[in-house]
């Protein structure tokens, strides 16, 4: 029986992922086998990985049902680019959540 690895995180993920947060710009990437558009607000690690908590504003190509803030892990999310599409941080993101503290990579400006 052989085991299939884990796969890696790109090595320019999470540059794409300090980008597009910095920017406030949304980026596209494929989870799941779909193709989503995600408005990234924090790059955190937990477990000795790096997630990043983001609003999905379309999945294949379709808006959700409700705003929510999911959370991604970047090793899941593939063929990422950065797209030329600007975002308002969410009001249902919260930076001071207990989750964050001591973890946080970088967070989305607020002001």
């Amino acid at each position: 029986m052989t085991t299939t690895p884990e796969p890696s995180v790109p090595a320019n993920a999470n540059a794409l992922l300090l980008q597009a947060i910095a920017l406030r710009q949304c980026i596209t990437a494929t989870y799941n086998r779909m193709v989503c558009t995600l408005a990234p607000h924090i790059l955190y690690t937990k477990h000795d990985d790096v997630f990043v908590d983001a609003i999905t504003l379309e999945r294949d190509g379709q808006p959700p049902k409700e705003i929510k803030l999911g959370t991604f892990k970047l090793a899941g999310l593939k063929d990422i680019e950065v797209i030329d599409r600007p975002f308002v941080p969410d009001a249902i993101f919260n930076p001071g959540d207990i989750k964050y503290d001591r973890v946080t990579l970088f967070v989305v400006d607020r002001t």
